[in-house]
This record gives C-alpha cells, structure tokens and sequence, in this order.
C-alpha cells in the first residue's frame, strides 16, 4: 500500500472494538487514530490499547471524533452507528459498519451517508460468513424449482450477552433465500399448533448461549435429503480481520454504498 490507513474505532470498549483496536495496531499498513465511545462511557479518557489489553498506544478514548482519519470501522449501538454515519456523511469520511437492529428511520440515516461518502453497511464482517452467503445463494437457485419443495430454516446462536434476535446475520440470509426461492413469510420461532408447514415461509430460530461469537446453519430441507450449510466463528478475531480488511477497501473509494463481497472480491 503506497500509505497507512488511519482508522477510527466506534465502540472501542466493547468486545469488538477491543479485538479491532488490538489486530489493527498489529496490522503494518494500518494505524489507530482514533477511538469513540459514549460520553457516559467509564472508558472515556483511557488509552485504548490498554482497554485492548495491548498496552498504552497514545490514543485516548473519546466521545467525539476530532482527528483526521481515511475510515472508521463501527462495532457500537444503532443510536450511535447512526449519529457518527451523519457526521462521516457530512465529512465525507470512509465508514464500515457492522452494527445491526437498526430502526427503519436509523437505516435511512446510515444509507444516506452513502450519499457523500464510501459506506459499507454488512451484518457479518467475517470472510466466511460471506464467503457461505453466496453459497446459500447458489444453493437456493439450484433447489428452487424441485417439484416436492424446500423448507427453509435458519438457526442461529450467539452469546447471551445480544440484544437482537434474530441476528442481522441470520436476517440477512433469510433474504438471500427468499430473493432466490420467493418465501413471502419470515417466522420467527414456532409454538402451539402452528399446523403443517407451509411451503412460502423462512423459519428462525435464536439461541443464546455463554460466550458463543457466532454460529449460522441454513438448513435446506427435501423429501428424502437435507442439505445444512454452517458458518462457525470461533473467536471475534474473524469478524475483526474482516471489518479491518474492509475499512482499507471503502478508504480508497468513491462516495457509495459498498458490500462485504466488494471488499473482499466475491
């Protein structure tokens, strides 16, 4: 790369933005500038490596970003992923985001950024998370016309600590699926007598357990056969290779709205 990246850390104490601050300062092309929190944050004001547990790097947490920086990468709440969208619009700022649950009128703030700045807004940074969204896709093409049907359903786990359910992930290829195969309904678990299963429906089903960073299985279901494709993550490493790896994409871009499959060229 003919220059660093300096990069922005939104939610730099959580779990994320802890690994993100840590691998980034690791990466040689990469440099932390800057790192945000909420102002009523107990890390406001402490260096951001040390909350990493990297050690101190100079960069102290703040609530407001003031320094110069070619993106920033966003592990935070909707109401802050929001608010820091419409200034990085404003200043025409690079920005990635993985920050899911957004309101409708949230999401419309986040896309217009898009407007005057490079964006991308994906609810699963990791590579093979991305990577199985196409093949989900391949797979629903290829089984949509089978004269029996297929039964969709997507189960999902992550740790207890989320506040989403379903998450944006699993939300995410619940659309792929039905682009491909047309379901018209999204159920979110079942209970009672729901009666037979109706061939127009996706099925969702949310587990929350310990310290689980994420698991995603599509289950493709037939008359005599079923096809599971699953993703895994074993540690919120491979959500912050990916967010860092998207984040040196969108710093060289036009003004836009970019995908995961962009910046990692699927």
């Amino acid at each position: 790369m003919a220059e660093d990246i300096r990069v922005a850390v939104n939610g730099a104490a959580g779990r994320m933005g802890q690994r993100i601050t840590a691998l980034s300062h690791q990466d040689p092309d990469v440099i932390v500038a800057a790192a945000l929190e909420a102002g009523n944050s107990p890390a406001i004001g402490k260096d951001s490596g040390e909350v990493a547990g990297i050690g101190s790097i100079g960069v102290p947490i703040t609530a407001e970003l003031i320094e110069h920086v070619d993106a920033v990468i966003d592990f935070s709440v909707p109401e802050s992923s929001a608010a820091l969208a419409e200034t990085c619009g404003e200043r025409q700022i690079p920005m990635v985001i993985a920050t899911t649950g957004f309101t409708d009128q949230q999401r419309e703030t986040v896309l217009e950024a898009a407007q005057t700045a490079p964006l991308i807004l994906a609810p699963n940074m990791s590579i093979a998370a991305n990577l199985l969204m196409k093949l989900v896709r391949d797979a629903a093409s290829a089984l949509k016309s089978l004269p029996s049907g297929v039964d969709v359903e997507i189960i999902e786990r992550h740790h207890r600590f989320k506040e989403d359910a379903p998450s944006g992930t699993a939300l995410r290829f619940g659309e792929i699926v039905a682009e491909e195969m047309e379901q018209t309904q999204h159920v979110h678990g079942r209970h009672g007598r729901p009666g037979p299963r109706p061939r127009y429906e996706i099925g969702y089903h949310a587990l929350r357990t310990g310290d689980n960073v994420g698991e995603h299985t599509i289950v493709f279901g037939m008359m005599g056969e079923t096809l599971d494709l699953t993703v895994r993550g074993h540690t919120r490493d491979s959500y912050a290779y990916g967010a860092i790896a998207a984040a040196k994409f969108v710093a060289t871009q036009k003004p836009g709205l970019y995908s995961m499959n962009d910046a990692l060229g699927l």
